[in-house]
């Protein structure tokens, strides 16, 4: 018996890189899928390309070939709306919802004294207010279901310590933090678990952000913050992440909720 036999997940940001793998992670241990993405940029040039319809497309051709079905829904997590139709046309379809994960997020560098309003504001509305949009879509549908669920948030790193340079994404993702803090307590009595992620760098485009490279270029002392001990590897896997998602999803996290889980490589530990 698979790990997530007959459920159904909810994933954000789910077009390329974290959030596909965890797609498929989550298939292939026998969950159906709802994908939800912008495929589109969020700016002209933030350091890295944006996802496409055509890689929410692959993100559902893996899935399937995992032998689970998938729904997938372009939308912007700044659109209440846009999730609220992905969150129902999936319940329609599949009867049911048991997993959140809240992946979607913009990292966009600069310090926070010459960042433009637009960007900070796109900031925090995309990984701040957008997973409490993501939230506020899917959770009566699993409190409906009557039978738990659980809720993952994808943090960062930066959601615990400082980090010049990113100052809006560490702001949006500290917030995190608290927002999971606190819905694990509402949800609790409806048996929902509700736990935050927090990956270091991971093997991503966003991780090769040309902006992150032009900050820590020009201000190399912010590279200080940007350390690890762990001897041997320079950054997280996708399936590294994806495993505690994994974990946090099935019953073997079914006592651990209100959590911070690190995958930083030792970063917070200097």
């Amino acid at each position: 018996m698979a790990l997530l036999d007959n459920r159904v997940a909810f994933i954000t940001g789910a077009a390329r890189s974290q959030g596909r793998n965890h797609a498929v992670r989550l298939a292939r241990e026998g969950a159906d899928i709802i994908a939800f993405d912008i495929c589109a940029p969020v700016f002209d040039d933030i350091g890295y390309p944006a996802p496409t319809p055509a890689d929410l497309e692959e993100t559902a051709r893996l899935v399937r070939a995992e032998g689970r079905e998938i729904i997938t829904a372009i939308g912007d997590v700044r659109d209440q709306s846009a999730l609220q139709a992905a969150v129902d046309a999936g319940v329609e379809r599949f009867g049911r919802l048991d997993i959140v994960v809240a992946n979607a997020a913009v990292s966009i560098w600069n310090r926070f004294w010459e960042m433009p309003e637009e960007e900070w504001t796109t900031t925090i509305d995309i990984n701040l207010n957008g997973v409490w949009r993501t939230l506020t879509a899917a959770v009566p549908a699993i409190i409906a279901g009557g039978r738990g669920g659980s809720v993952i948030v994808v943090s960062s790193v930066h959601g615990i310590k400082a980090s010049p340079g990113a100052a809006g994404y560490a702001a949006a993702k500290h917030g995190l933090a608290g927002l999971t803090k606190t819905a694990a307590i509402e949800l609790g009595e409806y048996g929902i678990r509700v736990n935050s992620i927090h990956p270091g760098v991971v093997d991503t485009p966003m991780s090769r952000s040309s902006r992150a490279a032009e900050i820590l270029s020009q201000y190399p002392r912010y590279a200080d913050s940007y350390r690890w001990p762990l001897a041997g590897l320079n950054r997280c896997s996708v399936d590294d992440v994806s495993e505690a998602v994994l974990h946090l999803a099935s019953d073997r996290s079914r006592a651990v909720t209100g959590s911070q889980m690190v995958l930083d490589l030792g970063l917070t530990a200097i």
